[in-house]
């Protein structure tokens, strides 16, 4: 199928929370904005916290005032990147329905603690959740154990930190975050999954790819979000001895 590419920066908007949102793409079925770190999906059960869901309603409204925001997938509050709402309930249903199918690509940027011992290489490893929400690597055939894939590559390096690139061929809880921590080289910014430093005061992790067939009219759609400055700047091996 022929791709159509979207850049993140076609239009922005503040939202009441005072996070700028980038509304990338949007047609009668979705919408695809640039979520900014620091800015929940959803509100905490009691919570009244603005979150992305309630701005791009806010948006949907615009035009639409009987319009609501549907989630389909989700990113953490500090990872940043392109993440797609549905605009109605049959929008909602095809995506979570069909979502292995019609994502075609997810990539992310990390920026992660020492350096890969290689240039690429794949985790292929089994990740089950605990209790307190917290997942880690298990025996294939664990009870709760869900096989989790992500191809990964090499960007850069310093002496503290690397840049890679991640490709997930399946989408678990945690999972990039989780593998990494295990392959000794935690998310930096993630004192959750081990990391020892914050150099950047949010979690370095960013959704730069999401290639998505629209649920409605087929259409293969690419949608990117290049990684923040701060992230490259970091790894300037004059900035990291």
């Amino acid at each position: 199928m022929q791709q159509r590419r979207h850049d993140s920066g076609k239009s922005r908007g503040p939202g009441r929370s005072g996070h700028r949102i980038e509304f990338i793409f949007e047609d009668k079925d979705v919408i695809v904005v640039e979520k900014p770190e620091g800015l929940s999906v959803i509100a905490p059960e009691g919570s009244r916290t603005k979150t992305l869901y309630d701005i791009v309603t806010d948006h949907i409204q615009r035009r639409n005032p009987r319009g609501r925001a549907a989630v389909v997938h989700r990113l953490d509050r500090d990872t940043s990147g392109v993440m797609v709402f549905a605009k109605h309930a049959m929008a909602k249903k095809k995506l979570m329905d069909n979502w292995n199918e019609l994502v075609k690509e997810r990539g992310y940027t990390a920026v992660i603690e020492g350096r890969m011992e290689s240039e690429s290489g794949v985790f292929d490893t089994w990740l089950v959740e605990n209790r307190a929400g917290q997942v880690y690597a298990a025996q294939p055939g664990s009870p709760g154990a869900l096989r989790s894939i992500t191809n990964w590559r090499l960007l850069a390096a310093g002496q503290r930190y690397s840049l890679v690139s991640l490709s997930l061929e399946t989408g678990r809880k945690h999972q990039i975050r989780a593998q990494l921590s295990e392959a000794g080289h935690p998310v930096a910014g993630d004192p959750r999954y081990g990391a020892r430093s914050d150099p950047l005061g949010r979690l370095c992790l960013h959704a730069h790819l999401l290639v998505l067939e629209q649920p409605f009219t087929r259409e293969v759609i690419r949608f990117e979000s290049p990684a923040p400055d701060n992230f490259l700047r970091l790894i300037d091996a004059r900035k990291n001895p």
